[in-house]
């Protein structure tokens, strides 16, 4: 079984019709999205024009029996503080909900799907 978490830029460049993200995901069998992602997505959606419709399709992913919603805990904060303050001493910060879906990926012991290249400063993390 092959799992991941997907970072917020997956989940939208799929919905965009990104036909690589499409093809990458199709041969998972289990998606993770962070609680942190969907706070992302539904801030998008609030500043746009379309808030029923991408309320309704992110509803339809997310009751896909291959998605799983990650949410977040003591044990998430613990992994948050270590790379945030590994980041931090080596003079490389990244925007904080990303260390927060850095930190499930983490706790979680799986790879991170996603378009922004500053996770690799996250040392450690896997990414896919």
């Amino acid at each position: 079984m092959n799992k991941i978490i997907i970072d917020t830029n997956i989940y939208s460049n799929l919905l965009r019709g990104n036909s690589d993200v499409n093809d990458s995901l199709r041969h998972i069998s289990h998606i993770g999205i962070s609680v942190i992602s969907i706070g992302e997505l539904f801030s998008g959606f609030k500043a746009g024009n379309r808030i029923k419709e991408n309320r309704y399709e992110l509803g339809q992913f997310l009751d896909s029996p291959r998605v799983a919603i990650y949410p977040v805990d003591i044990d998430t904060a613990e992994h948050y503080s270590a790379i945030s303050n590994t980041l931090k001493k080596n003079g490389t910060p990244i925007p904080t909900n990303d260390i927060w879906i850095a930190a499930l990926a983490f706790q979680h012991g799986l790879p991170l799907y996603t378009l922004d290249n500053h996770f690799s400063f996250v040392e450690g993390l896997l990414l896919h």
